[in-house]
Protein backbone atom coordinates (compact mmCIF):
# COMPACT_ATOMS: atom_id res chain seq x y z
CA UNK A 1 0.00 0.00 0.00
CA UNK A 2 1.24 3.65 -0.74
CA UNK A 3 0.35 6.26 1.65
CA UNK A 4 0.34 10.28 0.42
CA UNK A 5 2.54 12.22 2.28
CA UNK A 6 0.07 15.29 2.19
CA UNK A 7 -3.51 13.81 3.12
CA UNK A 8 -1.96 10.59 5.01
CA UNK A 9 -4.28 8.49 2.70
CA UNK A 10 -3.72 4.81 1.64
CA UNK A 11 -3.75 3.73 -1.80
CA UNK A 12 -3.15 0.51 -3.81
CA UNK A 13 -1.24 1.98 -6.67
CA UNK A 14 2.06 4.16 -5.52
CA UNK A 15 1.60 7.55 -6.60
CA UNK A 16 -2.47 6.85 -6.87
CA UNK A 17 -4.11 10.18 -8.78
CA UNK A 18 -6.71 11.76 -5.93
CA UNK A 19 -7.94 15.03 -4.65
CA UNK A 20 -5.79 15.00 -1.10
CA UNK A 21 -9.21 15.80 1.51
CA UNK A 22 -10.57 18.99 -0.75
CA UNK A 23 -13.63 17.86 1.19
CA UNK A 24 -14.62 16.40 4.37
CA UNK A 25 -17.69 14.27 5.22
CA UNK A 26 -18.94 17.49 7.16
CA UNK A 27 -18.48 19.47 3.68
CA UNK A 28 -21.07 16.65 2.38
CA UNK A 29 -23.93 16.49 4.72
CA UNK A 30 -23.53 20.19 5.76
CA UNK A 31 -27.17 21.43 5.57
CA UNK A 32 -28.76 17.98 4.64
CA UNK A 33 -32.08 17.14 6.61
CA UNK A 34 -31.89 14.76 9.88
CA UNK A 35 -33.57 12.10 7.31
CA UNK A 36 -31.14 12.51 4.77
CA UNK A 37 -28.14 12.15 7.12
CA UNK A 38 -29.51 9.13 9.19
CA UNK A 39 -30.17 7.37 6.09
CA UNK A 40 -26.86 7.89 4.85
CA UNK A 41 -25.30 6.50 8.14
CA UNK A 42 -27.70 3.62 8.20
CA UNK A 43 -26.28 2.86 4.63
CA UNK A 44 -22.43 2.91 6.44
CA UNK A 45 -23.97 0.84 9.60
CA UNK A 46 -24.87 -1.64 7.02
CA UNK A 47 -21.58 -1.84 5.38
CA UNK A 48 -19.80 -2.40 8.55
CA UNK A 49 -21.74 -5.64 9.31
CA UNK A 50 -20.43 -6.91 6.26
CA UNK A 51 -16.87 -5.84 7.30
CA UNK A 52 -14.32 -3.29 8.25
CA UNK A 53 -15.06 -0.49 5.52
CA UNK A 54 -13.47 3.15 5.07
CA UNK A 55 -15.20 6.13 4.00
CA UNK A 56 -13.43 8.42 1.60
CA UNK A 57 -14.53 12.30 1.02
CA UNK A 58 -13.54 13.11 -2.56
CA UNK A 59 -14.19 16.14 -4.91
CA UNK A 60 -17.70 14.83 -5.98
CA UNK A 61 -18.70 12.06 -3.58
CA UNK A 62 -18.10 9.91 -0.93
CA UNK A 63 -16.36 6.46 -1.47
CA UNK A 64 -16.76 2.94 1.15
CA UNK A 65 -13.16 1.11 0.55
CA UNK A 66 -12.04 -1.93 1.46
CA UNK A 67 -9.22 -2.50 -0.29
CA UNK A 68 -10.03 -1.02 -2.94
CA UNK A 69 -13.17 1.71 -3.35
CA UNK A 70 -15.98 -0.45 -4.20
CA UNK A 71 -19.36 1.80 -3.88
CA UNK A 72 -20.20 5.56 -4.24
CA UNK A 73 -22.44 8.19 -2.65
CA UNK A 74 -23.03 10.26 -5.29
CA UNK A 75 -26.00 12.30 -4.00
CA UNK A 76 -27.74 13.10 -0.56
CA UNK A 77 -31.23 14.44 -1.52
CA UNK A 78 -33.60 15.78 0.72
CA UNK A 79 -34.53 12.58 1.82
CA UNK A 80 -33.00 10.26 -0.68
CA UNK A 81 -29.50 8.82 -1.07
CA UNK A 82 -27.83 7.53 -4.38
CA UNK A 83 -25.38 4.91 -4.46
CA UNK A 84 -23.53 3.35 -6.87
CA UNK A 85 -21.79 -0.06 -7.24
CA UNK A 86 -19.20 -0.47 -10.39
CA UNK A 87 -18.87 -4.06 -11.15
CA UNK A 88 -17.50 -5.55 -14.50
CA UNK A 89 -20.33 -7.01 -15.61
CA UNK A 90 -24.10 -5.75 -15.74
CA UNK A 91 -26.50 -7.45 -13.35
CA UNK A 92 -29.92 -6.16 -14.68
CA UNK A 93 -31.89 -9.25 -13.38
CA UNK A 94 -32.72 -7.44 -10.20
CA UNK A 95 -35.08 -5.43 -8.36
CA UNK A 96 -33.37 -2.79 -6.54
CA UNK A 97 -31.07 -0.91 -9.38
CA UNK A 98 -32.85 1.58 -11.33
CA UNK A 99 -30.37 2.17 -13.85
CA UNK A 100 -27.17 0.73 -15.15
CA UNK A 101 -24.98 2.29 -17.19
CA UNK A 102 -21.53 1.43 -18.66
CA UNK A 103 -18.85 3.72 -17.71
CA UNK A 104 -17.15 5.49 -20.50
CA UNK A 105 -13.30 4.32 -21.15
CA UNK A 106 -14.01 1.47 -19.07
CA UNK A 107 -14.72 -2.19 -18.68
CA UNK A 108 -17.38 -1.51 -15.76
CA UNK A 109 -20.90 -0.96 -15.15
CA UNK A 110 -22.01 1.31 -12.82
CA UNK A 111 -24.96 -0.33 -11.03
CA UNK A 112 -27.38 3.00 -9.77
CA UNK A 113 -29.56 2.53 -5.97
CA UNK A 114 -31.86 5.13 -4.48
CA UNK A 115 -32.25 4.35 -0.80
CA UNK A 116 -35.50 6.19 0.25
CA UNK A 117 -35.89 4.02 3.66
CA UNK A 118 -33.93 2.54 5.95
CA UNK A 119 -36.08 -1.09 4.78
CA UNK A 120 -34.28 -0.63 1.05
CA UNK A 121 -31.32 -1.68 1.77
CA UNK A 122 -33.11 -5.32 1.67
CA UNK A 123 -31.32 -8.86 1.39
CA UNK A 124 -31.04 -8.24 -2.18
CA UNK A 125 -29.28 -4.84 -1.60
CA UNK A 126 -26.74 -6.50 1.07
CA UNK A 127 -26.16 -9.25 -1.76
CA UNK A 128 -24.73 -6.65 -4.09
CA UNK A 129 -23.30 -4.57 -1.09
CA UNK A 130 -21.32 -7.68 0.20
CA UNK A 131 -20.29 -8.96 -3.97
CA UNK A 132 -18.80 -5.78 -4.32
CA UNK A 133 -17.06 -5.34 -1.24
CA UNK A 134 -15.58 -8.80 -1.73
CA UNK A 135 -14.46 -7.59 -4.94
CA UNK A 136 -12.42 -5.07 -3.27
CA UNK A 137 -11.06 -7.27 -1.34
CA UNK A 138 -9.56 -9.34 -3.92
CA UNK A 139 -8.16 -6.60 -6.16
Amino acid sequence: MWICALCNREFVNTNQVHSCNDKTLGDFLKGKTDYTIGLFYHLINEFQQIGEVTVHPTKSMIAFAARTRFAYVIQLGKNFVDVVFPFKQPYSDNLCFNKIKPVPGSDDFNHHLRLYFPEDINDEVRLYMKMAYDLSRKS
